[in-house]
């Protein structure tokens, strides 16, 4: 039985008060306007203040003129939402474990995982085909949102005074890329679960797609949670750990979390860009100097993604361990 069928809460969903957070409920509105950044203009002086002050603030930001189609953006969040309709036989070889173990809860949601890059690790077999067009409209987006990361990070390198390339050359072909189909069907008892517990994403940068028709997801600043908008067309790009390592933490991953409704579902699409398995992931050389010493030590990628796993289970975030 899938997570929307229960009609009360099981024990295994339930969050324990250490594992809250500062609780479920966001504490407020956002005090200001998520920063909307004009991607076609990205290169122009004001929308790279922006950018700055979205990086800075929120480490993350709303696009828009991204390039992408509605029809597109459409096409995916009604194929995932048809996905995860489908009777749990029909579904369940495909979905991967929500977070917990046996000593913490499972979030209350469904996963689809789907590996993309390199290439010669991607198994289509483990891609629903479920709609008929859903493998053809995510290859579709994943090319075009390519477009958009080395958009992205070159202006994040250039906000550093970095090379232009810096990042956009290590997204070689044996960089890692895979998306991750999120479902949050209604739950009985929302003050009680997380849909998506709180944590920052490993990889460089991370673009969501997400659902149009209600909210959800919250981030953190300054030990507050704030919900996040959404904005019908754009889409919501986030910094990783990767990149706030990289940066020497002149832009912090955004530590977000999903909360759920009572009575709505909620699909969302990420989309996540990394480095290399065997990239050492550290502070950008030229970043650093006497003044300005590494916040951060050294560690391999697929070190660093290993243990993000192990202290998401635990509710921890893996980069407070790479600090120095």
């Amino acid at each position: 039985m899938s997570a929307r069928d229960w009609k009360e809460l099981p024990n295994r969903y339930m969050l324990r008060e250490q594992d809250r957070h500062g609780g479920i409920p966001a504490v407020e509105e956002m005090p200001e306007p998520l920063p909307l950044v004009d991607i076609s203009r990205l290169p122009a002086a004001d929308e790279a203040a922006k950018l700055r002050v979205a990086l800075e603030n929120w480490g993350l930001f709303l696009a828009t003129k991204h390039g992408i189609e509605t029809s597109l953006l459409d096409a995916l969040l009604d194929g995932g939402r048809d996905f995860f309709h489908q009777l749990p036989q029909m579904k369940q070889e495909f979905i991967m474990q929500t977070g917990g173990s046996q000593d913490h809860p499972i979030d209350w949601s469904e996963r689809v995982r789907l590996t993309i890059e390199p290439e010669d690790e991607r198994d289509m077999s483990r891609w629903p085909d479920y709609p008929h067009y859903f493998r053809d409209v995510m290859q579709e987006y994943v090319c075009k949102s390519k477009k958009i990361r080395d958009q992205v990070v070159r202006a994040i390198a250039r906000l550093l005074e970095l090379e232009e390339d810096h990042f956009v050359s290590m997204f070689t072909d044996r960089a890692i890329t895979f998306a991750v189909v999120n479902y949050y069907p209604p739950c009985p008892a929302p003050d009680g679960v997380f849909g998506f517990r709180p944590h920052s994403d490993g990889r460089v940068i991370t673009i969501l797609l997400a659902d149009k028709a209600i909210g959800g997801l919250q981030v953190c600043k300054d030990g507050r949670w704030y919900n996040v908008p959404t904005k019908p067309g754009c889409l919501l790009i986030f910094v990783g750990d990767s990149l706030e390592i990289m940066s020497n933490g002149a832009f912090k991953a955004a530590f977000h979390r999903v909360v759920t409704n009572p009575v709505i579902e909620r699909v969302s699409l990420a989309l996540f860009f990394g480095v290399g398995a065997d990239t050492v992931l550290e502070p950008a050389p030229t970043l650093l100097d006497d003044a300005r010493p590494a916040k951060y030590r050294k560690m391999r990628a697929k070190e660093y993604a290993q243990g993000i796993l192990e202290h998401f289970r635990r509710f921890e975030r893996m980069i407070e361990t790479m600090k120095i």
